[in-house]
């Protein structure tokens, strides 16, 4: 009899809160599409302040912007967490061309983040490889003195576009490294899209201080392909390529934070947050200015609703997780040495198209929970809860966090404009943006409420 009425007791507790959270929900996602500020402030950020690489000005004039902004919000306290971070300068446009029977063809490539110029024009042969295995089965003197041209492409057939990007990524971050290891003189990479067209896409690559830097950049595909027919056809074609980059001396940067203090549990902390910088060739509209702003919108929904969180709600606002998530680590160095409780760390950085739902690494006790609450979700189309969140600034938390969590998006569009000149204000729905904020702003509401 006690097992059954404490059974029934649950359940009623259970359809009282469900009750109560379903008005919350409606709440926050009626403030978000009726009066939200994600729109303007993307807007302000794509034109006024535009592309904000590490190290940049406009890098540090998105820190004064977003600090200011917060503050308009009310909340408890603000403040900005210094963070060393890179400052690599791209230089003057690429030139880039392959001669073939004394005629050039003109290449559309982009230096990768963080490579070293060519130091005027390098000319070589080309070796192309779709695969770690085929660069591994040539003999040495068929990769020495050449460019290694790393054409695997995205796999079309991958429903999921990001696993599709994931399983193609480790041939732009290690490429120049398995080159060099060779003794190539240059790593050409395909660029990370599904499109075929002539904008390519940089993003970060890796130097090993075992082997000789490379220089590194990224191919258009349209271009991927010329340069793979014409090597079919003239195997001794010779490429040439000049890029002007450069890495400067590390400059200080911040990670801008603000929190609104929980009402029960004050020294428990739920994190919601997005990146500041972007690579150097666009506004960074989808990566990361929407991320930016939703987090940012979190607060606001949090004042606009008079939602007083029982955990202390924190936005965190990282600099760097481009070229190595300089502020992320920072920030879970300092969370480590202060001792803090972090009971969820969330992170909005998949483009900030149409929320689908939440991507979540966690225990199975916390996942249940969960997956408990994804019913409240599904009226906003956005209860799709998965394992695996992909949040490049949550990682460092890993052992300090119950549960990291990615907001997952409809990634359908993302890697079309992802990294390259395409990624622009005019690409974004201003409805999604305004979606996924809300469907922050509700995760966390019920993390800071339930705990887990």
């Amino acid at each position: 009899m006690v097992t059954v009425m404490l059974a029934i007791g649950l359940s009623v507790f259970a359809q009282v809160s469900n009750s109560s959270d379903s008005i919350l929900f409606h709440k926050l996602y009626n403030e978000a599409l009726k009066n939200g500020e994600t729109d303007m402030n993307l807007r302000y950020l794509t034109s006024r302040i535009g592309a904000r690489i590490s190290g940049s000005l406009q890098a540090q004039q998105t820190v004064e912007w977003t600090k200011k902004v917060l503050a308009q919000y009310k909340p408890d306290s603000i403040y900005l967490q210094p963070v060393t971070v890179p400052h690599w300068v791209r230089g003057t446009k690429e030139i880039s061309y392959y001669t073939v029977k004394g005629r050039r063809v003109r290449m559309d490539v982009a230096a990768l983040g963080r490579s070293i110029s060519t130091d005027g024009l390098l000319t070589a042969g080309v070796v192309e490889v779709r695969s770690w295995a085929e660069l591994a089965a040539l003999p040495n003197k068929a990769v020495k003195g050449k460019f290694v041209f790393f054409n695997r492409a995205m796999d079309a057939g991958e429903i999921e576009t990001f696993k599709a990007y994931l399983g193609a990524a480790d041939q732009r971050a290690q490429g120049a490294i398995a080159a060099s290891r060779r003794g190539a003189v240059g790593a050409l990479v395909r660029s990370l899209t599904p499109a075929k067209d002539d904008y390519p896409h940089t993003g970060a690559m890796s130097y090993d201080t075992a082997v000789p830097k490379i220089p590194a950049a990224a191919l258009s595909t349209n271009s991927a392909d010329l340069l793979s027919d014409a090597l079919k056809k003239d195997p001794s074609l010779h490429y040439t390529l000049r890029m002007h980059c450069v890495q400067l001396p590390d400059v200080q940067s911040y990670n801008v934070i603000a929190e609104i203090r929980g009402t029960k549990y004050p020294d428990e902390y739920v994190t919601v947050g997005a990146h500041l910088d972007t690579w150097d060739l666009s506004e960074g509209a989808s990566d990361d200015g929407a991320g930016l702003v939703q987090a940012m919108e979190v607060l606001r929904l949090f004042r606009a609703t008079a939602l007083q969180p029982e955990r202390t709600v924190r936005i965190i606002l990282y600099m760097n997780e481009e070229a190595g998530a300089h502020g992320a680590i920072e920030y879970a160095k300092q969370a480590r040495l202060r001792n803090e409780k972090h009971i969820a760390v969330i992170e909005s950085d998949a483009g900030g198209f149409a929320p689908r739902g939440f991507r979540i690494e966690t225990t199975p006790e916390a996942m249940a929970r969960f997956q408990q609450w994804k019913e409240l979700f599904i009226p906003y189309k956005a209860g799709d809860i998965q394992l695996q969140q992909r949040g490049v600034d949550l990682v460092p938390m890993k052992e300090q966090a119950t549960a990291l969590i990615s907001l997952d998006c409809d990634d359908s569009r993302l890697f079309y404009i992802h990294h390259s000149v395409l990624d622009t204000y005019d690409k974004i729905n201003p409805r999604e943006v305004a979606m996924g904020a809300a469907t922050m702003a509700a995760m966390v509401a019920l993390v800071s409420k339930y705990g887990l």
